[in-house]
């Protein structure tokens, strides 16, 4: 005769608790998703009142300025290309998304990273953490979202704002960490205080480092908020989410063009911005 074992209510544990902080808080996220789609539509608003050609012209020169005239001259004519299969607009709303969980993730990244790099207890609590949120599928992200903040934008931010997170805070620990200790005990020996050390020694020192975090986690959040299309955000998400629903698999690689020619101009601008530190 088989044993029968109860099975252990997870899931139903994990739905209680989430309806749980959704009911005891709303007030909270009410305010938190009110906040986060005024910003989401002020920066929309921003970018597309200017005309196309102008903020094209801006970013070329930006791309120019930050990195070198081949980036540029690549980056005018992905963007071109863009333009011309009618995906600017969507286009913008998914670098307005990604603009903002990119800052979002990394004002709460660098000071966790930063105690982590300078605290070995919470060094050793917080890895496990991460090794967690990183190996999560990234659909499992949307499912919260939904109950605290709804369909839409916001949803979309929340979710890619936790699932971006990770890597900014590893490669933040990982730089301080790696500074060398013989810096840092001549900063002693010149009797710095613990800010001092951490403001002119560890930071600087680990900068490199820190971008390439802030690199992946850019990245990171362009690939969630295209998969966030799913609970309701704009942007190139949305096309390819469309086009799968209506069997244009066209319309889905003229999208999905797009979105890798976002991802390569973010990722050439941030390696440059590492470059440069690095030298």
């Amino acid at each position: 005769m088989a044993i029968e074992i109860p099975r252990i209510p997870l899931g139903d544990w994990i739905e209680g608790a989430l309806n749980w902080l959704t009911s005891e808080y709303s007030i909270v996220t009410r305010g938190i998703s009110r906040v986060t789609q005024t910003g989401i539509d002020g920066l929309n608003d921003a970018l597309m009142w200017l005309p196309d050609w102008s903020l094209l012209a801006i970013i070329v020169a930006l791309c120019w300025w930050l990195a070198n005239s081949r980036l540029a001259i690549g980056a005018a004519a992905g963007l071109a290309l863009i333009w011309n299969l009618g995906l600017w607009d969507p286009m913008i709303e998914t670098l307005t998304l990604v603009v903002i969980a990119t800052l979002v993730a990394v004002v709460i990244a660098l000071p966790v990273g930063i105690a982590a790099a300078l605290s070995e207890r919470l060094y050793r609590t917080i890895m496990p953490i991460l090794d967690f949120m990183q190996t999560m599928p990234a659909f499992v992200y949307l499912i919260p979202a939904i109950p605290f903040f709804g369909i839409g934008s916001v949803s979309a931010i929340f979710a890619t704002v936790i699932f971006s997170m990770p890597p900014a805070i590893r490669f933040t620990t990982l730089g301080i960490r790696q500074v060398p200790v013989e810096l840092v005990e001549a900063a002693d020996a010149y009797g710095a205080t613990r800010s001092q050390k951490l403001i002119k020694v560890q930071l600087p020192m680990s900068l490199p480092t820190v971008m390439a975090g802030i690199n992946q986690t850019i990245m990171l959040a362009l690939s969630m908020v295209v998969i966030a299309a799913m609970i309701g955000a704009d942007g190139l998400g949305s096309e390819v989410w469309r086009a799968i629903q209506r069997l244009r698999p066209g319309d889905g690689f003229e999208a999905g063009i797009a979105v890798v020619i976002l991802a390569m101009i973010l990722d050439r601008v941030t390696q440059s911005l590492r470059k440069q530190r690095k030298s």
